[in-house]
């Protein structure tokens, strides 16, 4: 068994900078520290839907547990339903975004 992990390391290649080469892959620099403003407006410009689906998801919630509480078991029923929408929404979002990102030609 340790005889396969040489071979391995045997065949990898290094870069310069001392990092295993990736056939198809290009490291790109390190971006400048961004705050948590500039990563979600940069976040949220690639996939609007996202953060606005995550919105829905805890408003329906929010607004389901208090009906709940106050009795409202009909209209309760009706806002978990709409909570679990809202969830498949955000879901079918996150996963356009990443089939999205996947096929986007890397430069």
């Amino acid at each position: 068994m340790a005889s396969g992990g040489a071979g391995m390391a045997e065949n990898a290649t290094q870069t310069p900078s001392g990092a295993p080469y990736i056939d198809g892959f290009t490291p790109q620099p390190p971006r400048e520290q961004e705050t948590f403003s500039d990563k979600f407006s940069r976040k949220f410009a690639q996939n609007p839907f996202v953060p606005i689906g995550c919105l829905a998801t805890a408003g329906a919630l929010t607004y389901g547990l208090i009906a709940f509480k106050h009795g409202k078991t009909r209209q309760s029923q009706l806002l978990m339903r709409a909570r679990i929408l809202a969830q498949g929404f955000t879901v079918a979002a996150i996963m356009v975004g990443v089939v999205t990102a996947a096929m986007k030609p890397q430069h």
